[in-house]
């Protein structure tokens, strides 16, 4: 496969997204550092969410030029929902060690996604294909939704929090359902 192909720009989107996590989360859990003394933490929440949002617009992008452009690939089959993976995970846990999130629904989650993304990357690897479904990408929406009102500390975050829970665990059956059909077939 060429250099080219490779590092396309979905690729590339999903490579930003995951170095774009990390500085989240730096912004989430070192409020108390003396780098930023003097600073509210709400000002540390509002550029953590700055960074989500814009990191959750390449998740966006990356999947559409990718489809649009037919510049899908297996490196990018792995790398977008781990990218999607970290930044979650990044948003959650910084939400949780705040004490901005209950640490139950994310340990449900995160349980899920770990999973799902091991099994995702076991089918690519044994060459099945058990796309992002429509409920699954229902449900990183209503994440991403989720941690943005928890993070600015809008009302009902919480509950979207749990509703994201729901969607979450919910479209996890239908990964291994899809897999286990998918799989009988090979």
């Amino acid at each position: 496969m060429s250099y080219s192909k490779l590092f396309n720009i979905p690729n590339t989107l999903a490579f930003i997204r995951l170095l774009l996590a990390p500085l989240m989360f730096f912004f989430l859990v070192n409020q108390e550092a003396s780098l930023f003394e003097g600073v509210h933490h709400s000002w540390l929440n509002y550029f953590a969410a700055f960074i989500f949002v814009l990191a959750s617009a390449t998740d966006f992008f990356d999947g559409y030029i990718a489809r649009t452009f037919d510049q899908i690939t297996t490196l990018g089959k792995i790398l977008d929902p781990l990218a999607d993976k970290m930044l979650t995970l990044a948003g959650f846990l910084g939400l949780m060690i705040l004490g901005s999130a209950s640490p139950w629904a994310i340990f449900l989650i995160l349980t899920r996604e770990l999973f799902i993304t091991g099994l995702r990357v076991s089918a690519v690897a044994e060459g099945i294909d058990i796309s992002a479904s429509w409920m699954g990408k229902v449900k990183t929406v209503v994440q991403m939704i989720a941690i943005g009102f928890l993070l600015m500390e809008w009302p009902g975050g919480e509950m979207l929090l749990w509703f994201a829970v729901v969607l979450t665990l919910y479209s996890g059956y239908e990964y291994v359902r899809d897999f286990f059909k998918a799989a009988q077939h090979y």
